[in-house]
């Protein structure tokens, strides 16, 4: 069947959830994954979705051990640890504004826990509960800390392999991080899995500055300015606060501080350089993209199905319903579907 929405073929499944098969990694690969995803019947709209997976879902555990690494330019960085001694560990990558604290983030340790992983939740520069000591901050293209934290569990923690899973900012980084790598990536990481993730940023900002997004703008609005605020009191002059406090749209927002503080000249250029849609041909890995067609989050350029089409290791699901770091469908055990999909395919990836 085709989602008339995006065109997104749906005819084959390489990795059906609960019986993986890793030799469909060697075979000649789908056009696009299809979704098995479907909602409570309960919880179909996208908005409800976003707001219950992101905020009301509640998670018990994993018990975290923080570590503090030091980057190359003076600052730090804060890793939090799930370990069951496994060989294998999967690092995860949080949102927007969000930690390693985040529902979503802690239910994906969980659940790769139980899976056979340890599991390294690292905070973006200023994530961690502490503002960093740096001007600058974290974006959405920022994959050198990705890198320092990835060298850093195989250097120091002796992992055999890895894998990566992001949400929504951390899914762009997450795929611009082992597609601007290509070939040239760490044979060690076996796969990639992104959610909701707005691999073309500027469709994003586009999408979240419509009037029927105000209140998420506003949310993330409230938390960057303030975050904006404490910068400017330890670096005067640094940037225009005075436009920041105007700006109500990412755009205005990345065109006056993202952009200038990361060596960007402009809004539109820190879209272009780090929106992981432009190097998705690069993927030489097992990757899974996971967009809900109704996530309010994202444009239609966020569906990268012509790469998919094209590509022997990139896939893209796009289930009808999901919103925004949402899939919620609880289990037995207290897992939903994102949890168990990452799962199935990372485990269907390392045994290729």
């Amino acid at each position: 069947m085709e989602n008339g929405r995006f065109g997104l073929s749906t005819t084959t499944v390489p990795f059906p959830l609960g019986n993986p098969v890793p030799s469909a990694l060697t075979a000649s690969m789908p056009l696009l994954t299809p979704s098995e995803y479907r909602p409570p019947f309960w919880l179909r709209n996208a908005h409800a979705q976003t707001i219950y997976g992101g905020r009301l879902r509640r998670v018990t555990g994993p018990a975290y051990t923080r570590e503090r690494i030091d980057t190359p330019d003076g600052d730090f960085l804060d890793l939090d640890w799930a370990k069951g001694g496994a060989q294998r560990v999967a690092v995860l990558s949080h949102g927007l504004e969000g930690s390693s604290d985040r529902v979503y983030v802690r239910a994906m340790a969980r659940a790769l826990l139980r899976a056979g992983w340890d599991a390294l939740a690292w905070n973006y520069r200023g994530c961690s509960g502490e503002p960093n000591r740096l001007l600058r901050a974290y974006h959405s293209g920022e994959t050198g800390d990705l890198d320092l934290v990835v060298r850093h569990a195989f250097d120091r923690h002796g992992y055999a392999a890895l894998a990566l899973v992001g949400f929504s900012l951390g899914g762009n980084l997450t795929l611009k991080y082992v597609g601007e790598r290509g070939e040239a990536l760490d044979p060690r990481i076996r796969g990639a899995v992104a959610f909701s993730a707005p691999v073309d940023l500027a469709a994003g900002a586009v999408e979240l500055a419509k009037p029927s997004r105000r209140v998420y703008m506003h949310y993330f609005r409230r938390s960057l300015l303030a975050k904006a605020r404490e910068k400017a009191a330890r670096f005067p002059g640094a940037f225009d606060l005075a436009r920041l406090e105007a700006a109500r749209t990412f755009f205005d927002f990345d065109d006056a501080f993202t952009a200038p503080v990361h060596g960007f000249r402009d809004a539109a250029d820190y879209y272009r350089q780090c929106s992981a849609n432009r190097y998705l041909s690069g993927i030489r890995i097992p990757a899974l993209l996971v967009n809900a067609a109704d996530d309010p989050f994202l444009g239609p350029a966020c569906y990268p199905a012509e790469a998919a089409r094209a590509h022997p290791f990139f896939h893209l699901e796009a289930p009808e319903r999901g919103g925004h770091v949402g899939f919620v469908r609880p289990n037995g055990d207290g897992a939903h579907w994102a949890e168990a999909r990452a799962a199935a395919f990372l485990e269907a990836a390392e045994g290729a």
